[in-house]
Order: C-alpha cells, then structure tokens, then sequence
C-alpha cells in the first residue's frame, strides 16, 4: 500500500491492458484521457467491441391496440394483428414469437396458409405480405402493393393457393400465393350486380367458397347485397338485395344455409332453395315494446354458425344489444337451441374466432371453443361445458391489469427466490378456469442451456407490485403485492384529506430489492416510502409508521456560514436517535401555528392486522405536508440490510433511517450537507415581503397536481404513447400534443403568481412529472430537457437513473410535537407546489406566456453556462442518487468503513461516512453515527449511477444480511443471529494493496475514482447533444463493463475501468417517455423497457446471446400429417350434387385468365427467402437450424412413406391370401354351379 502511495503522482497510460490513469483538461467528447498509473495495478480488460451487439430477444404483454386474430387449426397456433403494424404469434409454453411490419400500417386481416407454416396479412397501406413461419424469426417472403383499390377482406380457402381479394370499390381480385402475383380473372362489382342497379354496391365485406361446391364463391357487399358468383361460368348464380347493411356472413356445413349479421341487431338465414327472402330473421336482443315495435339495437358485428354431431348448432355473436340499456358492456352472445348465454365483457370485442375440431368447411364442425379479442385482453372460453368457463390464460397477458408506472430488472438471482415467490403467490392464484387443458398448444420450445434465474418487478398504478419469472425469455406471474393494505381507504368528505382522495394515491412511484436479503421497498406518488421483509409465515403485526418533515427554502439562506453551526454538522455522536428525534432548524422555522399542516397524505392503519406469508410491512416512512405545502416527490434511494439502513432525498434534502430501531438518524438540506465545502456561490436573496397564507393556494394546487399527474399514469397506455403510435397527428401538428393536460387552474388564476416572465419559467415546475417528454414529437425534433426534469423522469416510474432505483425524504416517528419541536424552513406566497430541482448549468424553456395548449407542447432546451460555479438563479439541487457500500470517507483513511454516496442534480458527489455497531446486541440498542466529511467531487449534469470495483476490475457488491424469517418459530438451541456478507475492497486484493475504484456517471459523463486519494483517473463525456437517461454498471462475457442509454436513442457501452467506448448503437430514433422511463439494464448484457402500455420488449447487447438466441426460441412450425377429408359416403356423394371437380389453377392460370394489369398492383420481393433467412438466423447457427429442420422433416416424410408402402405390402398379401382360397374353393366347380 505504501509502494502504491509513492507512485501515485508518476501514472502511466493505460491500454486495453489498463492500468489507471487521471484526466487532462479539455477532454474532447467521447476521447478518454489519461496520465500515468502504478504500474503495480494492472486491470486486464478483456471486452471488446466484438463482444456486443445489439437485438431484441422476445416481447411480453398484450399486443397493443389489437385489430384482428387468426388460428391454424392443424398447428394450433394463434396470430393477432396491431394497429401499429406487429404480428405477435401465439403457440404452446415458450411459443410466442413477435413479427413487425417494415412499414408501421395497421393489420386489417391475418389468414393461415393452414399446415403450411406461413400466414398471409393485409395492411391499411394496401399491401399484402406473406410470411415465412418454417423459421424461428419469421420474415415476409413476398409483398404485393395494390396501387388503385383499397383492400377491404381476404380469403384464402382451405388447401388452395389462390387467395381472394375484395376491395372498397367492390371488385375481387385473385393472386396467386406461391408467385405472389394478381390473377388476371377478377370479378368486378359491375357483373356481380344486375345491370338495372342504379346504385353502388359498396366495399366486399364477405368472401366465402360454398361449402356445396367450391366454384361457387359467395361475396357480401356493405349494402347489403349478397351475390353467389359461379367461378366457372362467371355469372351470378343469385343475387339478394337486403335493406339492412351486412356485416359478416356464416356458412352452414352442409353449404344449404347460411347465416348473416346485419347493422339493426338482426340475423338473417337464408336458404338457398329460395332466396327472394329470409328464412328467418330473429332480433336476438330486441324486445317488442308496447306500440308493437322493435326496440332498436346496436349492430351485430360478427356471426359464426357451427353444427354438431350429437346436439343442435351453436350461433355465436358479438353485439346486438339494444340501444336503450346504457353503461352495458361489451357482450358474446352463445345461442344454443333455446338457451341464449350472454357474456358480459371488460373491454370491447376486437374480434372473435370459433375453434372447430377440422379444418374442412363442408364437415360437421364440432366446436370446442371461442376465442375472443379484447382490446386489453384475450380470453378463451370453453364451449364444450354447459357454463362457458374460460380457460386460465398461460401467457402473461395482464402485464398492464393496472397500468405499468416503474420497472425493474434482475438477472442471475438467488436459485431459491423463484421456486418461494411462486409457491406463495400460487395460494392466491384465482379459481373458476375450465379443466381442460389449454387449446391453443402449437409449435415446439425447449429450454435452453444458456439459462439462469431472472426476475422483472413491474410496479402499477394502483399501489401493486408484481413479481415475474423471466428466466429462458418466457414470463411468468410469481407473485403480486398490494401495498395499499397497508393504507386506510381514503374516505370522501373529511376535511384537507377528502382532497387528496384521487383515484390512484397509492401509484408506485419506483422499487429497490435486494434478492439475497429479500427486502424490498416501494416508494409512492403520495411521497410514502414502504419497506417490506419476507416471510414464510402469516402474523399478526402493528405497521410501523415514521412521519419525516423534509423542507426547506435556499432563497432564504443568506451564505453557507451561517448554518456551520446546524445540529446535523456536530459531532457524529449528536446525530444518534433520541426518543423525541430531534431535527435541524433552519433559520425560516414554521411558527407554532403551522403544526396544524403536519399531515402526510395517507394514513397507515394504526390497528393490528393479520399479514399473510410474503413480503410483509416492516416500516411505513411519509413525508410530511408543511406550512400548507405538500411534500416532495422522493428523487432518490438506497436500503442496505447489512447497515439496516435507508437513505432517500429530494429537491429539499437527504434523510437516513435505521428501520431496525426505527429512528431517523439524518435529516437535512442538500446545502447543509457541503457545509463549507460549497461548490456554488449562491447569491442572497432579499426576505419575503409578507407571508400570507397559502393553504388554500396549495391544496388546489396539489389537488390539480394529483388529479393531473394520476390521470396520465391511470392512463398511460394511452396518452403516454401517441407521441409516437399517432404519427398522423405528429405529421400534421408537431407542435400540439394529443396528450397534453392542462395544467393547474389555480397556478393561472391565482393574484399571488408571480410576474409572467417569471411564471412561464416556474410553469414546468409545477407540472407534474409526467409532462416531461410529452412536449417532444416529430422525428426532427431536437430532445434535450432541464436536469431537473430529467431528474423526476427517471425517479417517478422506475429506476431509470438511480442505480438501485431508490427515493429520498426526511423523517420522524409518529410522535405528538408540541410547538418547541423542530421545523425546517418554509416557503412563501405564490410558490407553486412540487417545484422541481433546477440543474446548476444555464437553462433556457421557451413556454410562452399565454397558457394554450400550444405553450406546453414546445420543447425543452437548455444549454451550459461557460463557467459551472455560479448559481444566480431559484434553484434547488437535487438528491438523485444514493448508494451505501464499504469505502473511504476520507483521504486519510486506512480501512474501509460504511458509507453513503450522494449524488445530486448539480453533478455533486459527496461521501458520508458512518460508524456503525457490529454487535448484534449493541446494534439494535447503540446509535448508528453519521457525519459528513465533506468529501466532495464534480461532474457534468445530474449524478445517476455509482460502481465500485476493486483493483482487479471485479465489481465490489454491496455488503448484505442474509435472509432470516423473523417470523419464524424460535428455536431455542439455535438462536437466530444476523449473518453479514461482506464484500470488503481489501478482500481480494492483499496483493495490490489496499483501495478500490469508484465509477460514477452523470448525465454527460463518465469518471472514475482511485480510493481513498479521490484521484480522478478516467474520464469520458459521453454525449453533448444528448443526456444519459440510464446508466448500469453490468457484467458482460464474465467482465464489466458501463452501459448507458440516452435521450436520443443511443444505446452505448464503456469498458472499466479505461471507460473506452464499446458500442454505441442508435437504436431508438425517438425516445418517449414511457421508454425513458421504463428502460433498465441488467447483468448478462440484458436490458428491458415497455415497448408500448401493455408489452415488454426484452433486448440484449450481448453478441454471445445473439448467437445463442435461435436456440432458445420456440418453434412456430411443426411437421404434422393434415387430417384427412370425412368419406361422404355413396349416397350423400351421388345426390349431394358435389360431382365435379373444381380446378382453380385452369381458371385462375396465366393460360386461361391471362396477366393482371400492372399498374393494378406492384410486387416486392421479400427479406425471407434463403438469403434472408441467412441474415435473419445468424449465419451457420441458422444453416444448422434450417438444415436440422428440413431433415427432420425430411425424415418425418419419410417415414410415412415407410408405414404407408408396408401398409400396401400388407393389403396385398392379404388380398393374395383371399385370392388363392377362393381360387381353390372354386376350381372343380362347373359353370352353373356358381
């Protein structure tokens, strides 16, 4: 260690090969500068930028904004369609696989080339694309444009390769699906209608191949018309003109009837013996009202009409209701014989779709289930039980039950953490499902070799907390916490409280877990803070509630000096806990009066309660309303369970809790932790003229707050993702967002608001946070907001930026204080509330001063004052990370010691030491000391992340206890005690010396530290027209490296500690809030964000799991014999007037019907034939894959063959056998014998 001192000051530049170096000024963006490093400490690195590449491994959730469905009935598997142009394919366990339309158009219609391993999909862009589903990553093998016509409906008849076309002037086009090209025999509208029609029949709606005979093809106009057009011939073989709009039409199997839905509520059946009208028309909604009238009824969308063996036919239906019964929901309506079933829906119906046993549409069809598509969901009911239950969904579709606010990522968990979390969420899990097994089980998957536990956590807008398996890219439900249990229902009508009853108080605002030690924490918009111990054994437990006053006014410090002599900054012994918690008091103290406001905004229930097995509330900490103000939005926060402490901030300050004595141990302003260490010159302000009371000024306030900010993330999937899935909107109105909320009446009527110019600057500072990449559309928009902003983006929905995705506030235990008590500074008139931390850099928001929709859509911009020392503005800094860890608090220090590192919005890290008891006993009874040392280092922009390593390069973890029931039966010969693990920098290292590397990285850069000397031997500026929004330090191919996502796309990462660029892919081109909130990186080179509201989109930036990636995908298609067709029989053949064959190539072939126009449609040509494929596979790993496939189908081809050429050998043995005995019974008999 001495050796290592004296050469601190001659370092050497550092390779691949590192040793550590320090930076020179003026270090160009993205060029690490160096000097000279010991060359005693020799880090080998060992990534390189081949080790990484960047792909999206597997989606999760429920397609957003779906709009059709389609099932294979041989394979078994389901498609459905979106509105922004996905295809997610839906198969047995592990099966599911995402497909995306280059062009972004809606998918109007999805067909299964059924057995074929191939699906057809028609766009809203007029373009047909067929699909290559015989590959793990299907790819479009043929595209076909229609330039003039507007596709409307397909159909693609069973075992055919002519897919039928109609459009929106009527017509039917055919194209060919092996060539992809257009037939030149087409059926226009003009033949298909009598010639005495005035009137256009309007788009195809219906296209459908008698069942009778499949030259006959049946198409249904909007009108209302229905034509039979003889293939052959090219005639109509009958027209019906109906006065009621159609919607769909259903054959019946035997091909004599058919079914249609009409716009009135009504069905029709039609026979075709007589088609001049209706078999049967029934109103299956409409009651006959008393001046013997129908009642009117809503449209009837969709009709299925399917025949059984052993009962009376089912007809299923989606709508119909009457108009008068209002707030109704959406039904599916099952009518079988006289029972009529009507099923009550959470969502409007999408579409619907009857799972029959054949795919042969002239068989009895034998239903077995419905499967229905919801706008939000998919449900799958069972037909064949008289109740209709519906099947327990396996895949992992209520991602978005509540809407997703924060996530969490954790890769390579406990082995054991899995098999617990489900065990005990598997006694919660609902009842009522049907018996049977799924039916929707096709394709084949395998677990992979490539596998360990990992865990998503997903936290929603109504206070739950969801835990799922991630292991093997599959997503599974583990368990689901509730944490408004621990809260009493908020009551209408009481007072202050009665209006901060909002519809989701309780949202989750970010969580922190710590997988070896099992705590967890939640941290939610009403500014509470819960932390949870599991346990396998239900209690019965009082909730442990900490009330923290966190406030404070900089405008109102006169100069750092002043406060040298606050509480917080005596020795570490004054800040031990006392029964009565004493706080700092800083010189603008509330008055007695103002006691009346300390209020949090939930209240914990104070009875005993009985806790199930699970995650169990420990500790409850609120932050407190003060002086009528509300509370902060927490930034910031870190648990360690071998410290059994908490730490979590603000914009006002820090504040550190020991949950095991539940006790506040520090509780303070960001500026009196520098003391006089201050980095900034902060100016003095003049007092305030006259305070006046505010209560009622903030209470609207934060009312709007809460009604505003709760609203957006209740409705998330919605507003929070038109920034980029309404691009018509972007392209006509940049400037507007459909998104955009008012902002608070109060803040614009209010006398007290200040001056206009200054308003339109405080204006987004009292938005909520949500606002903050709501104003950004339109691809040619420059992203760039305020740190402040960018600060509770990353904070309120996730750990975006905090490396532990924690939150900060300040506290004290529910304890009656009188008038002499503690206060912290309060603001003045005028001030609106949850105002935001200001960056230290100059910072220009162009908000006109007129409040119009307009003003709060333009964009942020900021840009950095030359000199970084100077604060002339109403600022406030930021808590925005923390981290505990065993370091260096000071220069002179020999041996580590726990410590806390803060972070702030000005780019300030700061090192707390503190001495903690190691004695169990003495832990529990002695006081936790902390004194700031004043340590203090600079970066560019907001801090997000710190990393600790020691001087071999490995990644120094945080120390932990491990995980303990406290709820379980003592046992007396083996007391329980705590066991602490302890990842000491000295540990692995006797032969280096002592010391670690600190990693630290801020919106804009990246430094690393040598400890103890705080010498800065690495930096990079990672961007300067952008900002970091998330910042891991990850393992990758067994090393470690920095990863970083930015606000404009860019996903990078940098080795450690030579923090060299690795990778830096453009990956998103327009980041939106929702992705910049919800992405995190995790160990393994995996890394996650919420594609859309209701789906996860998994990538990976790890070239070794690209490689690996078509091992652990699931098979779409398997070889499967198609069943064969029902003999009819001599009779039913002979009268059933099927006699003649149907040969559409004659008709349809360029020999017979000639070329199709070719301004009529373009053909493309596809990404998915062997060329694409190569690409898309990943070179001789999908060679392999495709080689391996085509063997196995191969050999499966084979041998049927086999058993069918025995199966010959065998019959004509036995014929032979026959043939010889009566050859000899008859040889020696005459002629007329016989």
């Amino acid at each position: 260690m001495k050796k290592f001192r004296k050469v601190l000051d001659g370092l050497t530049t550092s390779s691949p090969g590192v040793t550590l170096g320090s930076p020179s000024c003026g270090s160009a963006a993205g060029t690490p500068t160096a000097v000279p490093t010991p060359k005693d400490i020799d880090i080998q690195e060992t990534l390189l930028s081949e080790n990484f590449q960047l792909c999206k491994t597997v989606r999760h959730g429920f397609p957003y904004q779906p709009t059709a469905l389609a099932f294979d009935p041989v394979q078994k598997i389901l498609a459905i369609g979106s509105r922004s142009g996905g295809v997610r394919i839906l198969g047995g366990p592990g099966v599911d696989c995402y497909c995306q339309h280059e062009s972004g158009a809606a998918v109007l219609q999805l067909q299964f080339l059924i057995n074929e391993g191939a699906l057809v999909t028609a766009c809203a862009d007029d373009t047909l694309h067929l699909w290559n589903l015989r590959q793990r990553r299907p790819a479009v093998l043929h595209s076909l444009k229609f330039n003039r016509e507007r596709i409307t409906f397909c159909h693609l008849p069973f075992q055919s390769k002519w897919l039928y076309v109609g459009t929106e002037r009527g017509n039917t086009h055919i194209v060919n699906i092996e060539s992809f090209i257009l037939s030149g025999y087409v059926i226009m509208w003009n033949k298909a209608i009598e010639l005495s029609t005035k009137t256009h029949p309007g788009p195809v709606v219906h296209l459908s191949d008698s069942p009778k005979d499949e030259g006959k093809l049946l198409i249904g106009f909007e009108s209302g018309t229905i034509v039979q057009w003889d293939l052959r011939v090219k005639k109509a073989d009958f027209r019906i003109y109906y006065d009621e709009a159609i919607h769909s039409v259903s054959w019946h199997h035997e091909g004599k009837q058919f079914m249609c839905s009409h716009s009135d509520g009504s069905l029709t059946l039609w026979n075709l013996r007589n088609t001049s009208k209706p078999f049967q028309v029934t109103f299956p909604h409409g009651k006959i009202q008393k001046d013997g009238r129908k009642e009117s009824c809503k449209p009837i969308l969709k009709v299925e009409y399917k025949t059984l063996r052993s009962s009376e036919p089912f007809v299923i239906f989606s709508g119909g209701l009457s108009y008068d019964k209002a707030g109704r929901r959406p039904t599916l309506t099952i009518m079988h014989g006289k029972a009529i079933t009507v099923l009550e829906m959470d969502y409007p119906i999408v579409e619907f779709m009857v799972l029959c046993e054949t795919p042969y549409i002239n068989e009895v069809q034998e239903p077995y289930a419905v499967v229905v598509l919801l706008e939000k969901d998919l449900i799958v009911v069972d037909l064949t039980q008289s109740n209709f239950p519906v099947f327990e969904n396996p895949y992992p579709m209520d991602v978005h039950e509540s809407p997703v606010t924060c996530t969490a990522y954790f890769a390579d968990c406990p082995p054991d953490i899995i098999p617990i979390l489900y065990s005990i969420g598997a006694k919660h899990k609902k009842t009522g499902y049907s018996q049977k097994e799924w039916p929707i089980t096709g394709g084949t998957w395998t677990l992979g070799s490539h596998t360990y536990p990992e865990i998503i956590i997903t936290g929603h807008a109504d206070g739950s907390v969801k835990f799922w398996d991630a292991s093997a890219i599959t997503l599974q439900m583990l368990y689901k916490l509730k944490t408004s249990k621990v809260f009493e229902k908020p009551k209408l009508g009481e007072g202050r409280a009665a209006e901060l009853v909002e519809e989701d108080p309780f949202a989750v605002q970010m969580v922190s877990w710590c997988p070896q030690s099992r705590i967890f924490c939640v941290v939610g918009i009403s500014a509470h803070i819960i932390l949870y111990r599991f346990s396998k054994n239900d209690a019965n437990t009082q909730i442990v509630s900490l009330e923290v006053r966190l406030q404070c006014e900089p405008e109102e410090i006169i100069t750092p000096s002043e406060h040298e002599n606050n509480p917080c900054f005596s020795e570490p012994g004054s800040h031990s806990p006392q029964p009565h918690h004493q706080y700092p008091v800083s010189p603008g103290s509330r008055t007695p009066e103002s006691a009346k406001d300390s209020v949090p905004c939930l209240k914990v229930k104070e009875r005993v309660v009985r806790v199930p097995p699970g995650y169990q509330s420990d500790l409850v900490i609120q932050l407190l309303w003060v002086d009528g103000e509300p509370p902060q939005q927490i930034t910031s926060l870190d648990i360690n369970s071998a410290y059994g402490l908490l730490a979590f901030g603000n914009c006002n300050g820090l504040a550190v809790v020991d949950y095991l004595q539940k006790a506040v141990l520090l509780c303070m302003s960001t500026l009196d932790l520098y003391g006089a260490t201050d980095p900034y010159q902060r100016l003095t302000r003049s007092p305030r003229r006259n305070r006046q009371s505010t209560s009622d000024f903030c209470m609207r306030g934060l009312s709007n707050f809460y009604s505003d900010s709760k609203k957006r993330i209740r409705t998330s999937y919605q507003s929070l993702t038109e920034l980029t899935d309404n691009q018509q909107s972007v392209d006509m109105e940049r400037s507007k967002s459909p998104t955009s909320v008012h902002y608070p009446t109060a803040l614009h009527n209010d006398p007290r608001v200040l001056p206009e110019p200054v308003a339109s600057l405080r204006a987004s500072h009292c938005s909520p946070v949500f606002y903050l990449l709501d104003n950004v559309k339109g691809p040619g928009r420059k992203l760039s907001l305020p740190t402040d902003l960018k600060t509770d983006l990353d904070h309120v929905n996730g750990h975006c930026t905090s490396p532990i995705s924690q939150s900060c506030s300040a506290g004290k235990p529910r304890i009656p204080m009188g008038p002499e008590g503690p206060r912290l500074s309060r603001r003045g008139p005028g001030r609106p509330p949850f105002r935001k931390a200001q960056s230290a850099a100059c910072m220009e928001i162009s908000l006109p001063v007129s409040h119009t929709e307009e003003s709060r859509e333009n964009s942020f911009s900021r840009s950095r004052s030359s000199s970084v020392s100077s604060i002339d503005r109403d600022t406030k800094e930021a808590i925005t990370t923390l981290q505990f860890g065993e370091s260096y608090g000071r220069k002179s220090d020999a041996l580590p010691t726990p410590c806390l590192w803060v972070g702030t919005s000005l780019g300030v890290v700061q090192l707390i030491p503190m001495s903690i008891p190691t004695d169990q006993e003495e832990r529990m009874e002695e006081p936790v000391t902390i004194g700031p040392s004043g340590a203090v280092q600079m970066l560019k922009g907001s801090v997000l992340r710190f990393g600790f390593m020691d001087y071999m390069g490995t990644v120094i973890q945080s120390p932990y206890e491990v995980w303990r029931d406290l709820n379980a039966p003592e046992d007396p010969d083996r007391p329980r005690r705590r066991k602490l693990v302890n990842f000491s920098p000295s540990s692995s290292q006797d032969a280096c010396g002592e010391g670690h590397l600190a990693v630290v990285c801020s919106e804009r850069q990246a430094k690393v530290f040598l400890m103890p000397s705080q010498s800065c031997l690495f930096v990079h500026n990672i961007t300067e027209s952008s900002f970091v929004l998330r910042a891991d330090v990850v393992s990758v191919c067994n090393s470690v490296c920095l990863a970083c996502f930015c606000a404009n796309g860019h996903v990078m990462t940098l080795s450690l500690p030579s923090l060299r660029p690795l990778m830096d892919v453009n990956y998103l081109p327009l980041t939106d809030m929702r992705i910049a909130r919800t992405f995190c990186f995790t160990n393994g080179g995996q890394a996650l964000y919420l594609s859309s509201p209701t789906e996860i989109q998994r990538i990976t930036y790890s070239q070794e799991m690209c490689d690996n990636l078509q091992e652990m995908l699931g098979e779409l298609f398997t070889p499967i014999e198609t069943p064969e067709a029902q003999n009819r029989g001599f009779l039913k053949g002979f009268f059933g007037g099927n006699a003649q064959t149907f040969d559409r190539e004659e008709l349809f072939g360029e020999a017979a019907a000639g070329k199709a126009s070719r301004s009529l449609a373009q053909h493309i040509p596809g990404q998915g034939g062997m060329e694409g494929m190569k690409v898309a596979a990943g070179g001789v790993v999908g060679e392999l894959a495709r080689a391996r496939i085509a063997l196995d189908e191969r050999g499966q081809r084979l041998g049927e063959l086999e058993d069918r050429t025995a199966l010959m050998m065998t019959s004509a043995e036995t014929f032979s056998k026959h043939a010889h005995e009566l050859m000899l019974k008859c040889k020696d008999k005459k002629w007329y014998q016989f």
